[in-house]
């Protein structure tokens, strides 16, 4: 295993951590919920990308869940 010649100074050691820090993420509103998302990204709450429906979205499946709740409701009043 090598060794190191030299001890790593505590300046030197800061200027090479400086690069370690985090950095906040870079956000853009959704063109369709206006809500934030990643650049790039599907939007994760309305499914979209570029003013597309790409995926289906949390709203998407809640309406699902009312109409289906609805259309059992009806099936039984008329059973």
């Amino acid at each position: 295993m090598s060794v190191p010649k030299k001890k790593r100074t505590r300046g030197s050691k800061k200027r090479r951590a400086s690069h370690f820090a985090l950095k906040k993420t870079k956000t853009v509103l959704c063109s369709k919920c206006k809500r934030a998302k990643l650049p790039h990204q599907v939007c994760t709450f309305c499914g979209s990308y570029k003013g597309k429906d790409v995926i289906k979205s949390k709203l998407d499946k809640k309406e699902e869940k009312k109409l289906s709740k609805k259309n059992l409701k009806s099936k039984e009043k008329q059973a």
